[in-house]
């Protein structure tokens, strides 16, 4: 016997469980609700839509056979009942119904269930400040308020903008407003780095690096005090300096939208998340959660977790719909993973990166590796830049992040690391991880298979590293004396860095370093350098067999140093 099932939102996992139950169950009545009058669309692909690669709106709210996702298609497709421009303002959970607001004529109803999934998102946060109201500022809450956003950008309205927040959200909108547009950005980040919590210190200033090349301002550890216009937004004022702006985005994150669970008496917890086991059932058994509006399991941590992600939404809005229809499904938990593009590059990971492992109380370190994506003698091979968080005495893995090209060849390592995260691999397993292998895709020891094994080496003590960030701080104060920078590549890469420093920097090629180990001081501390990583770590082996434990291997070696962007 079919249930009566009420959904209250309708844009990612609302969909998705009423289409599952609906397959499983088709007797059942499913009805969706939502205030919008535009549903099921893909909220992740708005930054795309502002930056023209997506020219249409409808483009986001259709399927891949070009059918527009509106009430007629849920009715004709789906036999799934739609109620648009609706709000939901109360559940009765002893009565089971919830009391809706047509938003268009003002009525009043109550609609009964047997079952009620809510899928009612987040919403945007904004600062409170003086000014934030002003026309022209916005944040990124749904489709239609990015289609006002395009249209005062492709209505000439706006030379300069000015992003609050440098998380995803905020970076991807950076490049969205530079790129196609060309618009003077600028981004204002509270933390000391982008992506602050996602990838280390190491990386994010890679790609700030990069960021910059492309011509945005990037501006951290500043706060907006204010933001100031008559009418409209003129400037926004940190505590570091003025900033034009036509046009202003506060990117600074999203909070649960669990009013309706809270003032049922569900439990929420001190986040504002709504709280569910993992078959998704709320503390009532009758009523199901999932998407942007729950906290859910994080499988490194063992903690409850946060990740409002469309690609997260969708598989619980399958694993509700067959327990609606009397499954017994559950959601294990997220380990965080994500990717974005930003311009030329694309930043992916998962799991814990080394300051939130560290922050979370794992005694962590942290891998570096840079390497080809391909077979090195492949003619077409563009480098990889890998960081593996592994916790140490278990040598369990915590976490992976990097950074590369547009290409899918980051993905590609991120993914299987991913995959495994839930079942505690260790450093074995990733140096041994079978990966398939041909020249023209990969390299018969993977850059997955070289981190494990750098990671080992790493907590063996064989391997004492230092990532571009402290060979910049080291650089910086030379001239104390007390490191010499030791080049162990050939004579033609290391000779432009010995003429211009012949007070710190010394070639001594790794092929030649058991011949010439008298040429080595012995009161100086030594900073092992190579274009990767790889003949500094063999230089670092030798002198180890010396006794000399004084060395420090540059993990990334040149190329780190570049991506970084410190010019020697």
């Amino acid at each position: 016997m079919g249930k009566r099932i009420v959904i209250i939102g309708a844009v990612a996992l609302g969909p998705k469980a009423a289409c599952r139950v609906k397959r499983l169950e088709p007797d059942s009545e499913v009805v969706m609700v939502d205030q919008s009058d535009m549903i099921s669309y893909g909220g992740c692909g708005i930054p795309y839509f502002l930056s023209g690669d997506v020219s249409d709106p409808d483009q986001l709210q259709s399927t891949s056979f070009h059918m527009l996702r509106d009430e007629a298609f849920f009715r004709a497709t789906k036999d799934v009942g739609v109620m648009t421009r609706t709000r939901a303002l109360s559940i009765d959970r002893r009565g089971k119904e919830v009391w809706v607001e047509d938003l268009v004529h003002g009525e009043k109803r109550a609609l009964p269930y047997d079952r009620l999934v809510l899928a009612t998102g987040s919403k945007a946060k904004r600062l409170h400040l003086p000014g934030t109201d002003l026309e022209g500022v916005f944040t990124l809450s749904g489709l239609k308020e990015a289609i006002s956003i395009k249209k005062r950008i492709a209505g000439g309205e706006v030379g300069k903008a000015v992003i609050i927040g440098a998380g995803s959200i905020g970076l991807e909108m950076a490049e969205a407003l530079g790129d196609l547009w060309g618009i003077e950005t600028a981004v204002i980040e509270i933390e000391d780095q982008v992506l602050p919590g996602l990838i280390s210190p190491n990386l994010a200033r890679m790609a700030k690096t990069h960021l910059e090349e492309k011509g945005i301002a990037l501006h951290l550890s500043e706060k907006v005090q204010r933001i100031q216009g008559k009418d409209r937004v003129e400037k926004v004022i940190t505590d570091r300096r003025s900033l034009e702006a036509d046009l202003v985005i506060m990117a600074v994150g999203v909070t649960p939208n669990s009013d309706l669970a809270r003032e049922a008496g569900m439990e929420v917890s001190e986040t504002g998340a709504i709280r569910v086991n993992k078959r998704l059932e709320t503390s009532d058994p009758h009523i199901y959660a999932g998407g942007d509006c729950v906290e859910i399991l994080n499988l490194i941590t063992g903690k409850p977790g946060y990740w409002p992600l469309g690609s997260l939404a969708n598989r619980q809005g399958r694993v509700i719909g067959t327990n609606l229809a009397g499954g017994s499904e559950e959601f294990e938990g997220a380990v965080g993973a994500f990717v974005l593009k930003l311009f030329q590059i694309s930043l992916a990971g998962a799991g814990l990166s080394i300051g939130t492992a560290l922050r979370e109380g794992f005694d962590a370190v942290s891998a570096f590796v840079v390497q080809f994506d391909r077979a090195h003698f492949y003619p077409e091979k563009d480098l990889l830049y890998l960081e593996l968080v592994v916790e140490k005495g278990t040598g369990r893995i915590l976490g992976i992040q990097g950074l590369g090209e547009r290409g899918d060849g980051l993905v590609a390592r991120v993914n299987p690391v991913a995959a495994i995260l839930k079942h505690r691999p260790t450093t074995r397993d990733i140096s041994n991880l079978e990966l398939p292998y041909s020249p023209p895709f990969s390299s018969a020891m993977d850059i997955l298979n070289a981190l494990g094994n750098t990671a080992e080496n790493i907590l063996a003590g064989r391997n004492r590293v230092i990532d571009a960030d402290q060979f910049a701080k080291w650089w910086e104060r030379r001239d104390t004396g007390d490191t010499l920078f030791l080049d162990c590549r050939e004579w033609g890469n290391a000779e432009p860095f010995v003429e211009k420093y012949p007070d710190h920097w010394k070639s001594l090629p790794q092929g030649q370093l058991r011949a010439r180990l008298e040429e080595l001081p012995r009161d100086k501390k030594l900073v092992l350098i190579c274009n990767t990583g790889v003949r500094s770590y063999e230089a670092q082996v030798t002198l180890n067999q010396i006794g000399r434990k004084d060395t420090y291997n540059l993990q990334g070696g040149m190329a780190a140093v570049k991506k970084w962007g410190l010019d020697l």
